[in-house]
């Protein structure tokens, strides 16, 4: 009977216990959003605005790291896993020599044979060059040396310009027969080839030609030339004699100090008129001009110079 009485005792503790645990929960749930609450009611939400100025003032950042424990992110060695240094020094790899150079065997003739490789300067002049129908442009190309030209095109027209071509063949444009045009400036050329007398133009501006790099009477027989222009070099005389079909002589900023009476026109024919030559400049030469009239009488215009 007592044991009864005890086990009805135990039993009842247990059901008001239980009862109670509900009602605890119940309480708690009831009083968090009671003190959210307070704790927003303290908050300015209408005139709520973060700025620079005031972002310490609403998030201590003196302790920011402490929030965080960073320890367990940072990598871990373990000492274990390494390997051991042997004691014996034999042990060790041997640094100090070379692995076996291996031996030179003799080529066969078997596999293919490949070509040795072809200079720039040998390339034909479309490969390193823009060809374009009869014209060839090589201009601002870094060359030391004209290019071989195709010689199955008939060329016309060839731009070498701003290159650092210093010399070139005997032959490089005498072959060519149906050449007009050739454009030379701002290279180191000390003396000109032989042309073809095809050659209507030849600019050959800026370079260092002086009067021994051209040859005697180089420009007599070309019965087409209209355009010379040799300015800025260093000639000392006026390359005379002149065809007749010259209209443009560009030879400013120069060294020419004299001429003579034959330079342009036939001292001992004073009814000649070369009415083609209307261009002449001389400007930029250590010469005055107005010492030499008898050259002048068969011109349509007086030289542009110093008089």
């Amino acid at each position: 009977r007592m044991r009864t009485l005890a086990w009805l005792g135990i039993a009842s503790l247990c059901l008001g216990a239980a009862r109670a645990l509900p009602a605890k929960e119940e309480r708690r749930k009831v009083e968090k959003p009671k003190a959210d609450f307070a704790l927003y009611e303290n908050l300015d939400l209408d005139n709520y605005d973060l700025t620079l100025d005031n972002y310490g003032e609403i998030l201590d950042l003196s302790n920011y790291e402490e929030l965080y424990d960073y320890g367990d992110l940072a990598p871990k060695i373990e000492v274990g896993t390494l390997a051991p240094r042997p004691k014996d020094p034999t042990a060790l790899p041997n640094l100090g020599t070379t692995a076996e150079t291996p031996k030179q065997h003799a080529p066969t003739t078997a596999g293919p044979i490949h070509p040795a490789p072809i200079p720039m300067q040998g390339l034909s002049s479309c490969l390193l060059c823009l060809c374009i129908g009869t014209s060839v442009y090589c201009d601002d190309a870094d060359l030391e040396h004209i290019p071989p030209l195709p010689p199955e095109k008939k060329l016309k027209r060839i731009d070498l310009t701003s290159n650092f071509i210093s010399w070139a063949d005997a032959d490089a444009f005498r072959l060519l027969p149906s050449l007009q045009e050739l454009i030379l400036p701002e290279n180191r050329l000390t003396a000109l080839p032989e042309l073809p007398r095809s050659i209507i133009r030849l600019d050959a501006r800026l370079n260092r030609i002086p009067s021994t790099g051209l040859r005697p009477e180089a420009f007599r027989d070309l019965k087409q030339l209209q355009f010379l222009h040799l300015s800025d070099n260093q000639l000392d005389y006026i390359p005379a004699p002149l065809p007749e079909s010259l209209r443009s002589l560009h030879l400013q900023n120069n060294n020419i100090q004299s001429m003579h009476d034959d330079t342009f026109c036939d001292s001992q024919d004073h009814s000649q008129i070369r009415r083609a030559l209307e261009d002449i400049r001389l400007d930029g030469n250590p010469i005055n001009l107005s010492l030499f009239p008898n050259a002048y009488f068969c011109l349509p215009r007086l030289p542009t110079g110093r008089f």
